[in-house]
């Protein structure tokens, strides 16, 4: 009996170990990118990388919280106004792309999504950046682009891999973006001109 259990528990750990194995080299650019969310229920399993571009969803379909592989999520140029939190358990994303919707607020479901390396969400109407931001430890690349921002948590410090930061066309003042700076001195930050707004 003991034996068999000990057989029983070596396997569960072998698949265990091979599964992360298998999702640690997993290489993105040979992966089928699904553009169809019916197509892509399919096989949830094997969803890696969805696309659903300009398809004027107003709602996050709930239905891809069950792609649970999920690396690469793109629904820019849609009319989302949120993310929900459940965005949380795709635990395996590692670049979101939101850009030209109408998200309001950070989505703070992303910042318990730990393996995030590039978030994009330029064209929408952001006013503020959550002080939760600071856990993503694995992000490279934020995208802020065209957003209404104006508040910047002492978090962001926290960002310790983020190559780079864009802020372009968010109205600024000078002090603003040397705190920024001081912030994350060893990002490559995109500023605009700055202003003599009273951010």
């Amino acid at each position: 009996m003991r034996f068999k259990i000990f057989v029983f528990l070596f396997l569960v750990s072998y698949a265990a170990i091979s599964n992360g194995q298998v999702n640690a080299t997993l290489n993105l650019d040979t992966c089928r990118i699904f553009k169809d969310l019916e197509a892509a229920l399919q096989s949830p399993d094997k969803v890696y990388k969805l696309q659903l571009q300009k398809m004027k969803l107003k709602e996050f379909p709930i239905e891809i919280l069950k792609f649970r592989q999920l690396r690469v999520l793109d629904l820019r140029k849609n009319k989302l106004s949120s993310i929900p939190l459940e965005i949380s358990e795709l635990k395996y994303l590692e670049e979101v792309n939101f850009s030209k919707n109408k998200i309001v607020e950070f989505p703070e479901g992303l910042t318990k999504c730990s393996q995030l390396k590039e978030i994009v969400l330029s064209q929408n109407e952001l006013d503020s950046l959550p002080a939760s931001i600071g856990k993503l430890k694995q992000l490279e690349r934020l995208d802020l682009w065209s957003n209404n921002l104006g508040f910047y948590p002492a978090e962001l410090k926290d960002l310790v891999q983020l190559k780079e930061l864009d802020l372009r066309v968010i109205n600024m003042n000078k002090q603003q973006q040397q705190r920024i700076r001081r912030l994350l001195p060893n990002t490559q930050i995109h500023f605009s001109p700055s202003c003599d707004c009273a951010n």
